[in-house]
């Protein structure tokens, strides 16, 4: 098995990232200024993180997380076809669970397509749980967005 290094993103990663994100339809697709600005970061109210998960000097998978105040986000997953089910996707929402909690969070919150069994499968198996849905949300094609929250709380709290 390939070696998978998960670090924080850099301007130098944005061509591959963008490019992953593009050919990973379950993916949000934003411009290139927004993963610029993630990455420029800022130590305003609003937070945000940009990890990579690199093998064999390409990037192959990333994460984006945003914390305003003590919520988080997990607002952007992708890993490359080839790479997953082998942990990739669960080391990268980690790193950003980890930023989250060091940034002040008490909870992290994401929506997922609804018929994105394996994502919520790793969703579920870090611990969040579904306390909501959203019909119609997502277009191309149409499917509900199920909300889902992770307690982080009661994670630091050893319960």
């Amino acid at each position: 098995m390939t070696e998978v290094c998960v670090r924080a993103g850099v301007a130098g990663d944005l061509a591959e990232v963008i490019a992953l994100e593009r050919t990973t339809a379950e993916a949000p697709h934003w411009a290139e200024a927004e993963y610029v600005a993630v990455i420029a970061g800022s130590g305003g109210y609003v937070r945000r993180c940009l990890f990579v998960a690199e093998a064999k000097g390409v990037v192959i998978g990333f994460a984006v997380g945003k914390v305003a105040g003590d919520l988080a986000e997990l607002e952007s997953v992708a890993v490359d076809l080839q790479a997953r089910r082998g942990g990739v996707g669960r080391t990268l929402c980690g790193a950003v669970i980890d930023w989250c909690v060091e940034a002040g969070a008490t909870a992290v919150e994401l929506e997922v397509r609804a018929a994105s069994g394996g994502a919520i499968g790793l969703y579920r198996g870090l611990g969040f749980i579904a306390v909501g849905q959203r019909p119609g949300y997502y277009s191309g094609p149409i499917d509900d967005a199920v909300l889902m929250r992770l307690d982080l709380l009661v994670l630091g709290s050893g319960a």
